[in-house]
């Protein structure tokens, strides 16, 4: 059974309403983009979460900047759950959260930065639990219907971030470009060194660039996080 909440340093995700837990590689995620906005000093001043689920991305971003920050979710009992979440934390008045189907959702600004861990799993085998299908699952939304989101939604100078399986990837970025999105940065991730690529973290901007590939492992061989790991969840997990 899942733990009801995860505890971080400076505050706490409870899930027991929410469709999907916090995972190891949603948190990195989170750490991953917080530490793009905070090193490369990018100006952000309006941010949206799409898929909030447990609110953790919108939490790990306004623990690292002072961007007001929305948050949509179409799962009730996980939007429900999420507004607890934000509500208790020290920058609730950062964080704002709209319960809906973004597809049908008209938002009122240009935001300087979108992020997103959707629902991926394409074909793959669903379970039983429609909302969990809603969140895990392309049945809610697809890919190519988030980029005409985010392209819709995303100002002139603005960058979308997303989570992905590895092998979704080279699609997606070519699909990006149809909207004038171009990859900055990716970022492969691989459980250890032994094994393969599982995720992609890509940052997309509208100016054309050369991209920054990088890789990484969440675990070494002794099956201890590596450094680059705990270079980015430092601020974050409690044991680091």
């Amino acid at each position: 059974m899942p733990n009801h909440f995860f505890q971080f340093k400076q505050f706490t995700v409870h899930q027991e309403k929410a469709a999907l837990k916090v995972s190891t590689d949603s948190c990195l995620f989170g750490a991953w983009v917080s530490e793009e906005v905070k090193s490369k000093k990018l100006k952000v001043k309006n941010a949206l979460d799409i898929g909030a689920g447990t609110g953790l991305l919108m939490l790990m971003l306004a623990q690292k900047s002072n961007a007001l920050i929305d948050g949509i979710e179409i799962d009730e009992p996980s939007y429900e759950q999420t507004k607890e979440n934000l509500k208790a934390s020290v920058w609730s008045k950062q964080l704002d959260l709209f319960l809906g189907d973004v597809k049908e959702f008209t938002l009122e600004k240009k935001y300087d930065l979108i992020i997103s861990n959707p629902p991926f799993y394409e074909g793959d085998l669903k379970s039983d639990a429609a909302n969990r299908n809603v969140a895990m699952h392309d049945a809610g939304l697809k890919l190519d219907e988030l980029l005409k989101i985010v392209d819709k939604n995303l100002s002139d100078d603005g960058r979308f971030a997303v989570l992905l399986p590895y092998h979704r990837s080279e699609k997606f970025i070519a699909d990006a470009l149809v909207h004038n999105m171009y990859l900055e940065k990716q970022l492969n991730v691989k459980q250890t060194a032994d094994h393969s690529f599982f995720r992609t973290m890509l940052l997309f901007s509208r100016a054309k660039n050369k991209p920054e590939l990088f890789s990484m492992a969440i675990k070494d061989a002794a099956n201890n996080y590596t450094a680059e790991f705990v270079e980015l969840l430092k601020d974050y997990y409690l044991y680091l």
